[in-house]
């Protein structure tokens, strides 16, 4: 694997883990969130390099997209957080976080290891 690809992988991987510490001794509730700001925005920070660096990494292999679920919808949502910030939903991020998140922490690690 390319070592551009490689460190965009790893700009995913800490990029999540510094999600996972922002709820770090605290049980993760959407109430909390939605309340706070300043959590709000770190995460949209957080989301936006997630989904630049899946961008840079497609561009540069294409193939990648068959090996990291919804790599296109992740694209979709930096767009979303970056241009379309005044349509961002609360509910919407805090599902990604919930449901979709692991999933993909769980693949960069596994193509991580693969080289």
């Amino acid at each position: 694997m390319d070592e551009r690809i490689l460190k965009w992988l790893y700009d995913i991987k800490l990029a999540i883990e510094e999600i996972e510490g922002y709820f770090e001794n605290r049980e993760k509730d959407f109430f909390q969130y939605r309340e706070n700001l300043m959590l709000k925005r770190a995460i949209e920070r957080d989301l936006e390099i997630i989904g630049e660096a899946m961008n840079r990494i497609l561009k540069r292999d294409r193939s990648l997209e068959n090996q990291i679920s919804n790599a296109k919808a992740i694209i979709g949502l930096r767009n979303q957080v970056i241009h379309a910030y005044d349509n961002l939903s609360d509910e919407n991020i805090w599902s990604v976080l919930i449901n979709h998140l692991p999933e993909l922490k769980r693949e960069v690690d596994r193509l991580i290891l693969q080289n």
